[in-house]
C-alpha cells in the first residue's frame, strides 16, 4: 500500500468530520447557524456560480444550463456548492478534470444526507438520488496546484434522461 492510499480513510474522515462540524451548530431562524461563540454562518449575499466556480477552477462547459451556485460563509470554512445540466460527456469530462484518485461509482442510495446545502439552490441532496455517481479528492494531496487553495471537491453526476446530466459540486 502506498503512503497516498494509506491517507485516503484518514482524509476522507477528516473531511466528513469537516462537514459535520459545518452543519451541526445550533439554528438562527432558517439563514444561518450560530457557533458556540456566537458567530454565525449564513449564505453569501450576491455570490453565487461565478463565485463557486472561480474558488473550485472549475470552467462552466458552453453547454450548461440550470446554473446554480452559492457559498455558505462559515466561521471556519466556507462551503462552495455549484450545480448545472449539461451532456453526460462533458459532466464526466468535468468529473475526471477535479483528478480523483478513484473513479466515478454509485453511491448508495441509503446513506443520509449530512447536510441540506443543495436545497439552497432548489435542489435534492444529490445523496438522496437514486443511481448517482459520484467521487471525491482532496487537491492538495494529488499535487492539483490548479486548486492548492481547496481542500476538499466532490462532485455527484445524476442522469435525468438519455442525453442530459445534472452535476453537482461541493467544496471547501
Amino acid at each position: 500500500m502506498n503512503r497516498r492510499s494509506a491517507l485516503r480513510p484518514a482524509l476522507l474522515a477528516v473531511s466528513g468530520a469537516a462537514v459535520l462540524l459545518l452543519t451541526s451548530c445550533a439554528s438562527t431562524g432558517g439563514d444561518g447557524h450560530r457557533t458556540t461563540d456566537g458567530r454565525a454562518s449564513h449564505w453569501g449575499k450576491d455570490m453565487g456560480a461565478p463565485e463557486a466556480s472561480a474558488f473550485m477552477k472549475v470552467a462552466l462547459p458552453g453547454s450548461a444550463t440550470e446554473v446554480k451556485g452559492a457559498v455558505q460563509i462559515n466561521p471556519q470554512e466556507d462551503v462552495y456548492l455549484l450545480s448545472f445540466v449539461t451532456d453526460e460527456k462533458t459532466a464526466v469530462g468535468v468529473a475526471e478534470d477535479l483528478r480523483p484518485e478513484q473513479p466515478l461509482r454509485t453511491r448508495k442510495q441509503d446513506l443520509p444526507s449530512p447536510t441540506d446545502l443543495f436545497g439552497h439552490l432548489g435542489l435534492a441532496e444529490p445523496q438522496s438520488e437514486k443511481g448517482v455517481r459520484w467521487a471525491g479528492v482532496c487537491p492538495p494531496c494529488v499535487g492539483d496546484n490548479r486548486r492548492s487553495g481547496v481542500q476538499w471537491i466532490e462532485i455527484h453526476l445524476l442522469q435525468l434522461d438519455s442525453g442530459t446530466t445534472r452535476v453537482y459540486i461541493q467544496a471547501f
